[in-house]
């Protein structure tokens, strides 16, 4: 596994989930252009993600489904182990993880500076998380759940163990698990 196939995956639980998604082509270049990953990546995250039993393709036309207990169990459990995240440096950004929109005013932070995936056009200024992918703040720009998602993911991802619980509730209740 990578960590785009996270990405990518949290991408067909936002897809399957907007009625007006939900008839987007599921084809590499449909894709690649949502999502920012390469056509060929999108194909080889597609086949690892049904390797390890993450996904299945659910129709003749190839069209993918998340095995969505599957993936909430491997980001709950596993996914700090996998891939952590570590705030960095001070950087411009969107924020993410307890900053994030979904979680603003559900946990209280110690301090004043936030975690955000760096983003040179954003207002937020705060510390740098690295995101499962480079082109993540620009497939966030035009898709809110796929945002709160990954912004959850962050939270698991960094959080202690107050934070982890409490986002990874509100990721059980997103994902529709």
């Amino acid at each position: 596994m990578k960590s785009q196939d996270i990405f990518l995956l949290l991408k067909f639980v936002s897809i399957e989930d907007d009625p007006c998604e939900g008839s987007i082509n599921q084809s590499a270049r449909g894709l690649a252009a949502l999502t920012g990953l390469g056509k060929t990546e999108v194909n080889a995250s597609i086949h690892r993600s049904i390797d390890v039993m993450l996904a299945r393709r659910k129709d003749a036309r190839g069209r993918i489904s998340v095995n969505r207990k599957a993936l909430y169990e491997f980001i709950v459990y596993g996914l700090k182990y996998v891939f952590p995240a570590k705030p960095a440096e001070l950087t411009r950004g969107v924020p993410t993880a307890f900053a994030a929109p979904i979680l603003t005013n559900k946990i209280l932070t110690a301090g004043e500076i936030v975690p955000v995936w760096p983003d040179p056009k954003a207002d937020t200024m705060g510390q740098a998380v690295k995101p499962l992918y480079p082109t993540v703040t620009a497939a966030i720009a035009k898709d809110r759940k796929l945002y709160d998602l990954l912004a959850l993911v962050d939270a698991v991802r960094i959080g202690g163990a107050r934070e982890s619980e409490n986002a990874s509730s509100k990721l059980y209740t997103l994902m529709k698990v």
